[in-house]
């Protein structure tokens, strides 16, 4: 490389990718570490392997930076389309690995093509957004850019792999960033919280506090449009509230007694949507105007849609979902206690953080890692091990690391004259930031467990190559754009 080349890089994000392997490392060989001397030869422990996954790591960072920036928005479709028939090709040549089929077998070790797809998805992406004639407010191109994120994600889903599927959720970022409107992320959110609210309390209970939200905004729209609050405005409110208190106590009894059916709910709440809309009417000063028209269309629809998907959730949860995640939802959620089965791991985990106490208990002396207490500890719960022996202070210093890249990425991403960077470097924040977020959530018993993997600190020469390849793509980029204009 030029030397004007290697003195535009970014060396701050270098600097913080070298310190999360480097931590990352030492926790592994503590993780994987059994009293044996120290051996760089011996293949049987995972802190060796990794330790040459670390060295092959620098050869692709130098391959990254000695590739023109041209080739990677040039052949972003190829590479996209080359990583799908990679996924495609592990239902008929795959391994499969702890009940999944993500891997393929070359000779002693093993790939997985899911981790290196999210950087070819962010590519493809990126290209597609940066065209001049793409549109993100079009409805078409939404479709388009919806199908480039979905498309590897449903082929990972069958292997079954719903955790590396789940992290495409995380190119929302960079098509938010790019002025796709926001009811996209707001529905995205109001639907996991009504999941979530749904399976703690039921769909009716929830259908009734959705109607108290929609009624609070309608209400608030007939203030603001008057210039002084009236009678009128507190008859309405007070209505409203008898309304629904009359009807939770309604439903309350009927659920209690499970004597009507699931229509017959249906049609007593849309009766009382209709004698919300009747007060609306009855109380208004005017006649309805075509907007007042739309908006209550529009808060009909709303609502049915909601009723439908509240009544839908118990199905999905009990018909699609299989069984290992209907337990660690419930888990997760309080609804079961099981910490000798599946809650055995994140039970484990949590005694392991728990015990660290401030200070840890020190480096290789950690004796829920040393007694092997918790499963998969040097890869999805390696954040354990940093609980354990490093404490509170060395946890809160590994998330400190972590938010620092992050937020140096949105710095560099920001700074980017040419929009295909500044796509791809949103990509790459989204994709780590779900990585970091559910993991540490998993660990810790916030999140379900759905074998996320830690970036740059989870054991795994696939993980980590992938995670090196997106980051480093993106710091050419970055290091380019002084030319770009």
């Amino acid at each position: 490389m030029a030397k004007s080349s290697v003195a535009a890089i970014d060396w701050i994000t270098v600097l913080l990718f070298i310190a999360l392997v480097g931590f990352g490392w030492g926790n592994i060989y503590s993780s994987s570490y059994n009293n044996e001397a120290f051996s760089l030869t011996d293949f049987s422990h995972a802190y060796v392997r990794q330790a040459y996954w670390i060295l092959f790591s620098i050869v692709l960072i130098i391959i990254t930076q000695a590739v023109e920036v041209k080739f990677y928005e040039r052949f972003a479709g190829l590479i996209y389309v080359i990583s799908l028939l990679s996924l495609l090709g592990l239902f008929v040549f795959g391994k499969t690995i702890s009940g999944a089929t993500s891997w393929y077998q070359l000779g002693p070790a093993s790939i997985q093509p899911s981790e290196f797809a999210k950087a070819c998805t962010a590519l493809a992406l990126a290209k597609f957004l940066s065209d001049m004639q793409t549109n993100i407010n079009l409805l078409g191109h939404q479709v388009r850019a919806f199908l480039i994120i979905a498309i590897p994600a449903i082929i990972i889903i069958p292997q079954p792999d719903p955790g590396s599927a789940l992290v495409y959720a995380a190119f929302f970022f960079p098509l938010y960033r790019e002025g796709l409107a926001a009811i996209y992320l707001i529905v995205g959110a109001a639907a996991a919280i009504l999941f979530i609210l749904t399976l703690l309390y039921g769909p009716v209970f929830v259908i009734i506090g959705t109607l108290s939200f929609l009624i609070g905004f309608l209400t608030s729209k007939s203030i603001y449009m008057h210039k002084e609050i009236k009678l009128k405005t507190y008859l309405f409110i007070g209505l409203s509230i008898v309304t629904l208190i009359i009807f939770y106590f309604i439903t309350a009894i009927i659920t209690k007694l499970g004597v009507l059916s699931l229509a017959i709910k249906l049609i007593i709440i849309f009766l009382l949507i209709i004698a919300i809309g009747f007060f609306i009417g009855l109380l208004s000063k005017k006649k309805s105007s075509e907007r007042q028209k739309i908006r209550y269309s529009r808060f009909i629809l709303v609502f049915i849609v909601i009723t439908g998907f509240c009544f839908s959730v118990n199905y999905i949860f009990n018909n699609v979902f299989e069984q290992r995640h209907r337990d660690r939802f419930n888990i997760v959620l309080g609804k079961e206690v099981d910490s000798k089965g599946i809650g055995y791991n994140t039970n484990q985990s949590e005694i392991a953080i728990g015990s660290g106490g401030w200070t840890g208990k020190g480096w290789k002396e950690g004796t829920q890692t040393k007694g092997g207490f918790v499963p998969e500890q040097s890869t999805d719960y390696i954040f354990s091990t940093v609980g354990e022996e490093w404490g509170f202070l060395g946890a809160t210093l590994i998330i400190i690391l972590f938010v620092l890249l992050l937020i140096r990425l949105i710095h560099l991403a920001e700074r980017q004259k040419s929009q295909f960077s500044r796509v791809y470097g949103y990509s790459v924040i989204g994709i780590l930031f779900i990585h970091f977020a559910i993991n540490i959530g998993m660990v810790t018993g916030l999140m379900p467990t759905i074998g996320i993997p830690l970036p740059f600190f989870s054991y795994g020469g696939s993980g980590l190559w992938g995670f090196t390849i997106l980051l480093f793509i993106f710091i050419k980029l970055d290091s380019n754009r002084v030319n770009e204009w």
